[in-house]
């Protein structure tokens, strides 16, 4: 097994073992095992793959985001590289907008040559994945980690290799008029997450976006909340200053919830999304939760959403929300 499968092997431990969402659409016979010994065995032998290919879905969705264009389609089977596929045809695409060369984007390597540091910090710009070492194609350019996806280039992402984003799940307890704690219908305290509405799709998802050259993941964390979720970009600057310190008061403490590959329908061959979810609590609801939330940036709508399993939201967004779930022992 590679280092790829291991590391994906641990985290589908972690989910199974603990009859998450994932385990209830595997169905699973590890689920039968008493010991963690046992359920790590066939975790890691029996069902990576699986995995894999359940976390490679919306990557392979048959239009590409913003166009009218069509994927070549890859069948489960033929999703991982090292399955041989002869008649693997992918559409070569880079968005205008890409290939016109802002300063978020790479230069194209399909036309041009240019030196990258590949799985290493290249100047400001890390091009190393959360995944471990990715592989280069007989093209020299990355390839997806977890497989194929029917298109070649970098699609609307500004870089070959993982593209990193940071995900802040910011959250509160759902109370009634008398600030008691709502409870769900299995009997455990209803969470609420901050969610915004994307202006190019129309879906609900957390209010992330991506890390700037040389940004810490915090800072990234701070201003897309900050930015997409309080229009914190059409504020004055003492409103600014205001709502600094009262994210800054939440945003001392926050709980890792995910950290490597995203199924983001932007995903190519040779460009994907990667990023780090951290969840921010306020536990009394008496910080953050008391700003008033303004949608802005490049989102069309926000507001408190309550955290259930029939969420439907973007990329993989609901596994980190079922995550955080777990972790506050929150009704799911």
């Amino acid at each position: 097994m590679d280092n790829m499968h291991g590391y994906f092997g641990d985290l589908y431990l972690k989910r199974h073992c603990m009859g998450s969402r994932a385990t209830r659409l595997a169905k699973p016979t590890i689920a039968k095992m008493t010991t963690e010994g046992e359920c790590a065995k066939h975790a890691k032998i029996q069902r990576v793959d699986s995995f894999l290919t359940r976390l490679h879905v919306k990557a392979r969705g048959e239009i590409y985001p913003r166009t009218q264009m069509k994927r070549f389609q890859v069948e489960d089977k033929y999703v991982k590289w090292d399955v041989d596929y002869p008649e693997y045809d992918p559409v070569v695409y880079t968005s205008e907008g890409v290939l016109k060369g802002p300063v978020w984007a790479d230069p194209d390597l399909l036309t041009t040559t240019a030196e990258m540091k590949w799985n290493a910090l290249d100047g400001k710009v890390s091009r190393a994945s959360h995944m471990g070492s990715y592989n280069l194609g007989n093209d020299n350019l990355p390839r997806n980690p977890i497989g194929r996806t029917g298109v070649k280039g970098r699609g609307c992402l500004g870089r070959w290799g993982p593209n990193h984003a940071a995900d802040p799940i910011v959250t509160r307890w759902l109370r009634d008029v008398d600030n008691k704690k709502v409870k769900g219908e299995d009997g455990k305290d209803i969470l609420q997450f901050v969610a915004v509405q994307r202006s190019d799709n129309k879906q609900w998802a957390i209010p992330g976006g991506m890390v700037d050259p040389g940004e810490v993941i915090t800072q990234t964390l701070k201003r897309e909340f900050g930015e997409e979720a309080m229009n914190s970009l059409e504020m004055s600057e003492k409103e600014k200053e205001n709502l600094e310190k009262a994210i800054s008061n939440i945003f001392q403490h926050g709980d890792e919830v995910y950290r490597g590959y995203v199924d983001d329908p932007r995903n190519t061959d040779n460009s994907w999304m990667e990023t780090v979810a951290i969840n921010f609590h306020d536990e009394s609801g008496t910080g953050v939760s008391q700003i008033k939330l303004h949608a802005g940036d490049d989102a069309v709508g926000v507001k408190w959403m309550d955290l259930t399993s029939k969420l439907e939201i973007y990329a993989s967004h609901i596994d980190f929300l079922q995550e955080v779930a777990r972790k506050r022992g929150a009704s799911w």
